[in-house]
């Protein structure tokens, strides 16, 4: 078993903003010696999701991350017990609300100054024990995924690289008029050309992992996505990151997210899609049509130019939400 290491020398409250409270999670990490991996394997065994993708994002990035996640985090890496510390002072954070000056725990009160004389060991000032009052809705809806998602957790996207060769079949210049040809594509809302289908996270904050979202291409330029044949028309949308390896779209049929996309390692289990050419009358693209239903893939609430709308399994109506157009590239 993977030996964590002593993750209480570090102090959340040493952070004055966002940024330097994402630097201490990351030195938690590097502390806890786990990787990621790990991590989410220690946080599924207490209960918790801490899907990889969600946890590499959290920590790349320079804003705070959710309270589930950060609690799921500190547990996952062994200080449980201050759980709640970490909370506080991210609260502090949020709230805009100078933290309050500490040190990191010193030596115990049996220590002296290490020279042998007996010297009194210099005062230190303590994190505050105090439990702080627990979030209720925000806990809920954490328990309530950890509920239903856990085994989908354990397959979500992965975080290692993935070293394999590109698909079998050749990138192609273009994408053919009646259906789209296989290769390195771009999928974008007909009604919003500038937007591209990529990951994000649901707008409610429910689910701890990646999800299909439309946001400016510019924004998008990670994960590259690959459209797969498999025969008889339809298709395996494949995401390549080159942190989080390959992951295949695949239709949540449970959960907080039912009916959203999320990027998963088995791709043989995926979700398989049906491209159907839109009426001559409409403003083209193609429907987006899973092969065991009859539905189609929109954008929740038919928010078709918003950004971050996340790509929904819907009733097909036809409407322009349910339009995508195919580009190579």
């Amino acid at each position: 078993m993977t030996s964590v290491g002593n993750p209480g020398e570090i102090s959340p409250y040493e952070a004055q903003d966002a940024a330097q409270f994402v630097e201490l999670m990351q030195q938690l990490k590097e502390r806890s010696e786990l990787t990621y991996r790990e991590l989410e394997e220690q946080a599924a065994r207490r209960g918790d999701v801490l899907a990889r993708s969600t946890l590499a994002d959290v920590l790349r990035r320079t804003t705070l991350p959710r309270p589930d996640v950060l609690a799921a985090f500190v547990r996952a890496c062994g200080d449980e017990q201050r759980v709640d510390t970490w909370l506080e002072a991210r609260d502090r954070i949020a709230a805009g609300v100078s933290a309050v000056p500490a040190t990191a725990p010193g030596p115990g009160p049996e220590s002296g100054d290490g020279d042998g004389d007996g010297a009194t060991a210099q005062p230190r000032t303590e994190e505050p024990t105090t439990p702080r009052p627990r979030r209720t809705k925000g806990r809920a809806v954490a328990l309530a995924t950890a509920l239903v998602i856990p085994p989908l957790a354990l397959v979500a996207w992965s975080l290692l690289p993935d070293n394999s060769a590109d698909p079998d079949a050749q990138t192609v210049p273009g994408i053919a008029s009646g259906t789209p040809a296989g290769g390195w594509v771009t999928i974008h809302p007909a009604a919003a050309p500038h937007l591209c289908l990529t990951d994000g996270r649901d707008r409610d904050g429910a689910y701890a992992s990646a999800v299909a979202v439309q946001l400016p291409c510019a924004q998008a330029t990670v994960p590259r996505t690959y459209l797969e044949p498999a025969g008889e028309g339809l298709y395996r949308i494949q995401w390549h990151h080159p942190q989080m390896g390959k992951g295949c779209l695949t239709i949540m049929s449970t959960g907080p997210v039912k009916g959203m996309l999320e990027p998963r390692m088995d791709c043989a289990q995926a979700t398989l899609f049906r491209m159907e050419a839109a009426s001559a009358d409409s403003a083209g693209g193609f429907r987006l049509r899973p092969a065991n239903s009859s539905k189609c893939i929109g954008i929740a609430d038919d928010d078709d130019r918003t950004q971050g709308a996340e790509a929904i399994e819907e009733p097909c109506t036809g409407a322009a939400d349910q339009r995508y157009l195919v580009r190579a590239g």
